[in-house]
C-alpha cells in the first residue's frame, strides 16, 4: 500500500529541529528496548535513569507487552482505525502491525512530535505491508490543532469508532500542561463506541529518593517525567466503561502468560475503556 504523510509545516522538519545534544523521551524509550534509534546524550541519559531505577528497562519492555494486547482486544471488539498518539520510534509490534493483523484494511493515524520519529516512521511506512497508515506532526498539548491536522489527513472517518491510543506519552505533561483536558478534547471528537488505550508511568512503587533521582535525570531532558497515582490514572477515564481487569499495572492487564513475581508493582498503569 502506499504511505500517505503528512507535516504541519507542508515539508519535512529541519535537521537542526533533531536537538540530539538533548535526551529525548522517544529515543531513550527506544534505548531501553534495546533500539539503536537515539544519540550519545540519549544513552548517557537513560543510563542515568536504569542506575536510579534498574526496572526501567523490564517497565518498558511489560509496556510494550500491554500496547499488543489492548490493541489486539480493541481490533477484536470490531474497531478498525486508530489514532497512536506519542508513538516514539518504530519498534516491533506497532499499532498498525497489531491491528492490520486483525484487519488488514485497517487504518492507522501516528502522531509525534518528534523530527526524529517522525522520520523513522516515513521509513517504516514505506515499506510493503503498511496497510493504510499515515504520520502526522503535532503536539498532545494542542489537542485541537492536533485533531484539526488527523482530520486534514483525510484517513480516519470520526464519524466511526476510533481506538485512540495514549501509550507511555501523558506522563511528559505537566499538570500545567492539562493532560485531562488534552484527553477530553481529543474523546469529544470522537463518536460512541471509540475505545481509549492508555498507560501511564507511576512513583506508587518507587521510594521518594529514588523518585527524585530519576526526576531529576528527566528535568534535564525535552519532557520531564510525571509519575501519576493509580487514582490520577483512573481519572483519565471518567465518564468512559472500563474493561475488566480495569486499572491495573500493565503485566497485569490481560496477560498471555502467568505474570511474573512482582508484576503488581510495576511502575506503568495501563487500561482500556469504551465511550459509551
Amino acid at each position: 500500500m502506499a504511505y500517505e504523510s503528512m507535516w504541519e509545516t507542508g515539508g519535512a522538519v529541519a535537521a537542526a529541529d533533531l536537538r540530539p545534544d538533548i535526551p529525548h523521551p522517544a529515543r531513550r524509550y527506544d534505548y531501553y528496548l534495546g533500539g539503536k534509534d537515539n544519540f550519545p546524550a540519549d544513552r548517557a541519559a537513560a543510563e542515568k535513569a536504569l542506575a536510579a531505577n534498574p526496572e526501567f528497562r523490564s517497565t518498558a519492555r511489560a509496556n510494550r507487552g500491554f500496547l499488543t494486547r489492548a490493541v489486539r482486544c480493541v481490533a477484536d471488539r470490531g474497531v478498525d482505525q486508530f489514532l497512536d498518539i506519542g508513538t516514539g520510534i518504530p519498534t516491533a509490534g506497532n499499532t498498525h502491525e497489531i491491528a492490520q493483523t486483525a484487519d488488514p484494511a485497517a487504518r492507522v493515524v501516528y502522531v509525534d512530535n518528534d523530527p526524529i520519529v517522525l522520520s523513522h516512521a516515513r521509513a517504516l511506512m514505506a515499506g510493503s505491508g503498511s496497510g493504510r497508515t499515515t504520520v502526522i506532526h503535532a503536539d498532545l498539548r494542542e489537542p485541537d490543532a492536533l485533531l484539526d491536522s488527523v482530520r486534514a489527513a483525510d484517513l480516519l472517518d470520526l464519524t466511526r469508532p476510533v481506538g485512540l491510543v495514549l501509550a507511555a506519552v501523558l506522563h511528559f505533561l505537566r499538570d500545567e500542561d492539562e493532560p485531562y483536558r488534552a484527553v477530553t478534547t481529543l474523546l469529544d471528537a470522537l463518536p460512541s463506541g471509540s475505545h481509549l488505550v492508555l498507560s501511564h508511568g507511576t512513583a506508587d512503587f518507587i521510594p521518594a529518593e529514588i523518585r527524585d533521582r530519576v526526576t531529576g535525570v528527566y528535568d534535564q531532558a525535552t519532557a520531564p517525567l510525571v509519575g501519576r497515582t493509580r487514582a490520577q490514572v483512573h481519572a483519565f477515564f471518567d465518564g468512559l466503561d472500563l474493561l475488566d481487569p480495569g486499572v491495573v499495572t500493565v503485566p497485569l492487564w490481560r496477560p498471555d502468560d502467568t505474570p511474573a513475581p512482582g508484576a503488581d508493582r510495576v511502575s506503568m498503569y495501563g487500561a482500556v475503556a469504551r465511550k459509551p
